[in-house]
């Protein structure tokens, strides 16, 4: 009796390692976006295994002092160290597959690159990453890094395709059912572990508590984008503490408000853009299991399309979580911002300082090199795969419950990736690997049109309405999935799912546009409502809901500011042709108040500048405040109830504060 349950300790200790390590090689590049904004250069080759290899489009350069030179050579002014100089990466969207063995991973990653000497040069560029890992000396290192250049211009003209050439697909490590399964059943009998059930028990408890603080700091990230105060002071404890370097310290819940009221009053108004996303988001669970940090790079696109006056924005955070009661509430806000720049200018200049607040508390302000609160021991830590201490007087555990709480934290990793997989074949046109990507019973929105149940109709309206996949293409909407809150149900076998449309556009004709839209710059919309569900042991899309645009730039030289409203004698844009074609089985004109305004839908259309109904599927995660709009299920399931994930076996994931699944309000 005793050795079987050593047995399954042994194995159990073997799936929270194979968890760990997939985390571990998501931190280890996130690790390198932030090393990169710095110039670090030395510290991002020493990310490289020894012999490692980093492939740039054509060129191939080969260990770490090579990769090291290659960094310094290329990029040269523009290291974001020295004042004025901007060298932001964004790399997000992960696709990670584990090896069976555990000791190797393959991963996936969009990328754009923001660079400024602050003399008068500036650049935007941007592709895909297919990355391959190793695990050496118990450290994630990266083995091979490729990168596949897609688009890349001076800030003045914008970017184009590169070369201006069509762009081929860039190939993929991934099957469609592999894309769903990120850590793949194990060979052979579990080795000796040494491990107790203790120890086990700490750190799957540090998984779970990971996810939780991931899905508070980016529900916080959404809260700031429309200007929901209310809904980001019920996020913090009591003694709360905001700080801008440069700016200064807000103490309190009354601090926390003031320091958001900067941006302006409660809500967006018309014409305004208030985006503060969040990227290469690492999230650390200190020993003892009741304070968090998080790290990440902010990329702000702000506005008022009414002024004709656009902003860019880029910070780095390393906010504080501490957990009260079961759960987890912010308490300390460090932002620096590095970088503000008018969008008609650009950066090149070393941009424009950011506003201040006299009546503030002054923190210091950033000098070009990395601020003292913000310092690297994040990412340091995230990288070394340290490993909890043990707590004392801990209770009991049942083995079988804590496989059940690991495979919640196994879930939250199998849908971020089937979200980023959906991003990729939509890029690439690959209708038939992603219809295989739902559930057999699983549903999809077709924009401006309404929703197709069963793999075969999603693939049908996808052809009816795009055509055939083509090898190449001469232009390209990117749908980066990022900034995900994952709600896992108590079994681990259903979520619900909510991440941003992050679009930059590429074509090979500046100025080109494509069924209405301009092909350039940046778009933005939003997926509020996805859900997903593990079916035979593969993850796979159940809903998924688009609710687009949330702002659109009409060209690249006034971006998103430039928008107007559409002429009173103007049309608007014609419906989806899939009506006549191919008519959806839920047409969105069917779906009542939950459409309202948007294109295809109920009521009047509202476009931008003027501002869309932003929808939740949660409530607040700390106070249990319902949102004004507020859809806790599939889009059409309340239409119709048969496509629920319910009606076909599968459990509510919550919806508002929880604890391991349940909720408590």
């Amino acid at each position: 009796m005793i050795a079987q349950e050593q047995r399954t300790i042994d194995a159990l200790a073997r799936d929270v390692t194979r968890v760990e390590s997939l985390r571990a090689v998501k931190n280890l590049q996130r690790g390198y976006a932030h090393y990169s904004q710095f110039g670090q250069w030395s510290a991002m080759a020493a990310l490289f295994a020894a012999d490692g290899i980093l492939r740039w489009g054509e060129e191939i350069m080969t260990g770490r002092g090579a990769i090291r030179t290659w960094f310094e050579a290329r990029e040269g002014a523009m290291n974001g160290r020295a004042p004025g100089t901007l060298h932001t990466e964004i790399i997000d969207e992960p696709l990670v597959n584990l090896s069976a063995d555990g000791h190797t991973a393959k991963a996936r990653w969009m990328t754009m690159r923001f660079l400024g000497d602050g003399k008068g040069t500036a650049r935007i560029e941007g592709g895909v990453y297919e990355n391959d890992y190793v695990l050496t000396d118990g450290r994630w290192l990266i083995a091979t890094m490729n990168y596949h250049p897609q688009f890349e211009g001076d800030y003045h003209d914008g970017w184009t395709n590169v070369g201006g050439r069509d762009l081929p697909r860039v190939p993929m490590h991934f099957t469609s059912d592999e894309a769903g399964i990120p850590i793949p059943a194990p060979i052979g009998d579990p080795p000796p572990s040494g491990a107790t059930i203790e120890e086990l028990a700490e750190r799957i408890r540090r998984l779970n508590d990971e996810d939780a603080v991931r899905n508070l700091q980016n529900a916080y990230g959404y809260y700031v984008d429309r200007k929901m105060w209310t809904d980001v002071v019920d996020l913090f404890i009591e003694d709360a503490v905001v700080m801008i370097a440069g700016v200064g310290e807000y103490r309190g819940r009354a601090g926390v408000r003031r320091a958001m009221e900067r941006m302006g009053p409660e809500n967006l108004t018309y014409g305004q853009l208030n985006d503060h996303m969040i990227f290469d988001l690492i999230v650390e669970v200190l020993p003892g299991g009741r304070e968090a940090l998080s790290r990440g790079i902010e990329l702000a696109l702000l506005g008022d399309a009414t002024k004709r006056e656009g902003a860019w924005e880029f910070s780095v955070f390393r906010n504080r979580f501490i957990k009260e009661d079961g759960l987890w509430k912010l308490k300390e806000i460090s932002l620096t911002p590095l970088m503000r720049a008018d969008y008609r200018e650009g950066w090149g200049n070393g941009g424009i300082s950011p506003p201040t607040d006299h009546g503030a508390q002054r923190s210091p302000a950033p000098t070009g090199a990395i601020p003292a609160f913000l310092d690297q021991t994040t990412v340091e830590r995230a990288l070394s795969g340290e490993k909890p201490a043990n707590q004392t007087g801990l209770a009991p555990y049942d083995l079988a419950d804590l496989a059940r709480r690991l495979a919640r934290s196994q879930a939250y990793d199998g849908v971020e990736n089937v979200s980023s997989v959906y991003g990729y074949y939509l890029d690439d046109f690959q209708w038939s690997d992603m219809a295989a990507i739902f559930a057999v019973n699983g549903h999809k929105q077709s924009p401006f049109a309404g929703y197709y149940v069963g793999r075969d109709r999603i693939i049908g309206a996808a052809n009816a309405n795009w055509g055939p996949s083509p090898e190449r293409r001469s232009a390209i909407s990117f749908h980066w999935r990022t900034q995900p809150v994952i709600h896992v149900s108590h079994d681990g076998r259903s979520a619900n799912l909510r991440t941003r449309l992050f679009q930059p556009r590429t074509s090979k004709d500046p100025g080109s546009t494509s069924k209405h839209f301009y092909m350039g710059g940046l778009h933005g919309g939003m997926y509020p409502n996805d859900q997903a569900v593990l079916e035979n042991g593969i993850w796979r899309l159940w809903s998924l809901t688009i609710d687009e645009h949330y702002f659109a730039s009409p060209d690249w030289k006034g971006g998103w500011a430039s928008a107007a409203p559409r002429p009173q004698d103007e049309p608007p844009p014609p419906p989806s042709r899939l009506l006549s074609t191919y008519p959806p089985d839920i047409p969105l004109t069917d779906l009542g108040r939950r459409q309202d305004g948007f294109r295809g839908g109920t009521g009047k259309l509202i476009e931008w500048p003027a501002i869309l109904p932003m929808w939740f599927h949660y409530r607040n995660p700390v106070s249990g405040r319902v949102p004004e709009n507020f859809w806790p299920d599939c889009v059409p399931c309340e239409k119709a109830p048969h496509i629920r994930m319910t009606a076909h076996g599968y459990q509510k994931p919550p919806n508002g504060p929880e604890i391991d699944g349940v909720d408590l309000t």
